[in-house]
Formats: C-alpha cells, sequence, structure tokens
C-alpha cells in the first residue's frame, strides 16, 4: 500500500514538468523490467508452480483475515486525510474521502510514475468539492511526509529486532541515520526558539518559494494547515493522531503480509519480516513499473528467501500479499473512478442550464 500513494486547475504545472521528458524513459524501463520478471518467472516455474499450489489450499476464513488486514490499512489511510481535512476546515465526509482515496490508490497502480498522476487527480476531487487549493496541495505534502515518517519508523523497528540476521549490516547503518536525523530536529528545535533565528530561516525559505512559484505554493498550504491545527488544538501533541494513523496504514499493510504467511501454513521470519517489508515498499514507491509489478514481487521474495523461507514458500507469500494489497483493490479503486466521474459530469450538466438561465 502506498500511503501514502498521492493539481489540474490552478496547480497543473506541479505534475506536468516531471513527465515531460522522462516519460519515454519510464515506459521503456517499465517494459524492460516486466520482460525481466517474465523471464524469471519462466527460469523459476516449478517454484512457482508449487507455490500455485500452496495458495489453492488456503481456506476461507484465512483469506478473510488477509482482507481484514488490508481493509484496516485502507481505513487508516482515509482516516489521516480526513482528520487533515478537517484541521484545514474542510468538512467532506467519510465516504467522500474514502471514495476519493480508493479511487486515487487504483491510478496510482495502473501507470509508471502513477503516484503523481494520482496526486493531480486527488488534488482536483478535492478542488471540485470544494476544498481551497491551498488546503488540497497542502493537505497531500502533509501525508505524503507522515507516510514516510511512518514508514522510516517501521524500518528502525525492523532493524533494531533482526539483529545480525539476513541484512545484518543494514541496522548500524539505519540507527546512524536516526542518529543523524535526531541530531538534526533537536537542533532545529532548539534554534526555533529564537526569534531572530526564526526570522532569517522564513526569510530564508521565503527567498527560494519566490524563485519557484510551485515551491511557493506548497510553503503557503503547508504554513496555512499548520497555524489552523495549532489554533484548534495548540501543541505537538495533536500530530501525534495523524501519525498514528500513517502508522497504523502501514503497520496493517505489514499485519496482511502476516496474515497471508499464516494462512498458507508458513511459518513467519520474525527477525526479518519488518525490515523486508519495509524495503519492498520503499523500492515499490519508486514506481519504476505500473503498481511495482516485477518489482515489488522479486524484492519482496528475495527478501523473504533471505530471511529463511524456501523459494516457493516466498513466492506463495508474496503473490498471495500482492493478490490482497493490488489486484483485489484495482477494481474496487476503478469503480470509485467511475462513480466520481460521472457523478462530476452529472454536476456539470445540471449546472450548464442553471448558467444560461442566470
Amino acid at each position: 500500500m502506498d500511503g501514502a500513494d498521492e493539481n489540474v486547475e490552478h496547480g497543473e504545472g506541479f505534475v506536468a514538468a516531471p513527465f515531460r521528458a522522462p516519460r519515454r524513459l519510464w515506459w521503456l524501463g517499465s517494459v524492460a523490467l516486466l520482460v525481466i520478471a517474465a523471464v524469471v518467472a519462466v527460469y523459476r516455474r516449478h517454484d512457482l508452480a508449487a507455490a500455485l499450489h500452496l495458495i489453492a489450499s488456503v481456506r476461507l476464513p484465512r483469506l478473510v483475515l488477509v482482507a481484514g488486514f488490508q481493509a484496516a490499512s485502507l481505513g487508516a489511510l482515509i482516516a489521516l486525510q480526513q482528520w487533515l481535512l478537517r484541521m484545514g476546515g474542510a468538512r467532506l465526509r467519510l465516504r467522500v474521502v474514502g471514495t476519493i482515496v480508493l479511487a486515487a490508490n487504483a491510478v496510482a497502480g495502473a501507470l509508471p510514475g502513477g503516484a503523481a498522476f494520482a496526486a493531480a487527480w486527488m488534488f482536483t476531487q478535492l478542488r471540485r468539492r470544494g476544498v481551497g487549493q491551498v488546503l488540497a496541495g497542502a493537505v497531500l505534502a502533509v501525508s505524503g511526509v507522515l507516510s514516510v515518517a511512518a514508514l522510516f519508523a517501521l524500518l528502525v523497528a525492523g532493524a533494531l529486532t533482526s539483529g545480525s540476521a539476513g541484512l545484518g549490516a543494514l541496522r548500524p547503518v539505519v540507527l546512524g541515520l536516526v542518529a543523524v536525523l535526531s541530531v538534526m530536529v533537536g537542533a532545529v528545535a532548539g534554534l526555533s526558539r529564537f526569534e531572530l533565528v526564526r526570522r532569517r530561516f522564513w526569510r530564508l525559505w521565503r527567498r527560494l518559494g519566490v524563485r519557484s512559484q510551485q515551491l511557493l505554493n506548497i510553503e503557503d498550504g503547508l504554513l496555512a494547515l499548520v497555524r489552523h491545527v495549532h489554533a484548534v488544538r495548540p501543541g505537538l501533541r495533536p500530530w501525534w493522531q495523524p501519525f498514528t494513523l500513517a502508522l497504523l496504514n502501514w503497520a496493517c499493510d505489514a499485519a496482511c503480509l502476516l496474515a497471508c504467511a499464516w494462512g498458507l501454513g508458513i511459518g513467519v521470519p520474525w527477525r526479518g519480516i519488518l525490515v523486508a517489508y519495509t524495503l519492498t515498499q520503499m523500492t515499490g514507491s519508486l514506481r519504476l513499473t505500473p503498481g511495482g509489478l516485477g518489482v515489488v514481487e522479486a524484492s519482496l521474495t528475495a527478501l523473504l528467501v533471505l530471511y529463511g523461507l524456501r523459494t516457493d514458500q516466498a513466492i506463495a507469500v508474496t503473490l498471495l500479499y500482492r493478490t490482497a494489497s493490488y489486484w483485489a483493490l484495482q477494481p474496487i479503486g476503478w469503480a470509485c473512478w467511475l462513480g466520481l466521474t460521472f457523478s462530476s459530469r452529472r454536476a456539470n450538466h445540471r449546472a450548464g442550464p442553471d448558467r444560461r438561465t442566470g
């Protein structure tokens, strides 16, 4: 799942520039990766056949548990978006927010680099429902930051619990990065108490924003959202709620992976499962192929084998997990997309006569 997988009107330039030059490279790279994945699948066809046999033997009650964890993951993501919108002063129904999030998730999984297209589409949907341009951009930006922070927290937890197993060399790297980030955050928090430092920092930030209208718009949105939240609920405590929701989004998705292993009757490599999961999500977030096809499967299978599973077992867990977290969500998301598209067209059609009458 991607949290966080997240401008057409005024924000069109937000996504247009990155896709002019490298679009062909995205597609060429996607085709190459899919061809490689197909070749590997043919080469490992015996393991693939054994994995499909394992999947065919899964009982329905265990599949219900898998689906339940995936639904909980999506529920946390929807609740995160709802919380940010409400703190910004926008009052959208949870059903509407959920439909937009599910549809955006489908868009993100349909194209290489689909997360940018999904963010643009979600931005447009929020704008059509009365959410201000600044707030809509801020919600997408803040939810993305919280999602990245939550995934990094899971990686740290995985590095601490994995010990020397599997990618043991990763542990000191992650812990070192945590130490550096902690020092940086502490320094910023300490210096921000001095008014002169704050004034100079914002002056520099403004100069950077003036040079880039996109950066300026994002900056204004973030400041507006943070100030509004601070006015309603002072202090840092309110931000623990959205961070917890972002963490639950990833944690429930990881639990879905664990449920897949349990459903297949495969022993879970507890010491390495979080590292395998978080590294796979980071690799998949690059969106080199639609929905990370081939990339996620290869990454997760290789990491599970590294942490002790047989090849056929790792393939079975990966395929079942991808079915629950990607393939099953695509038709649901596109059905939501069609519903929103038709409802928007009906609203525009009804508004047409009203404009002519006025």
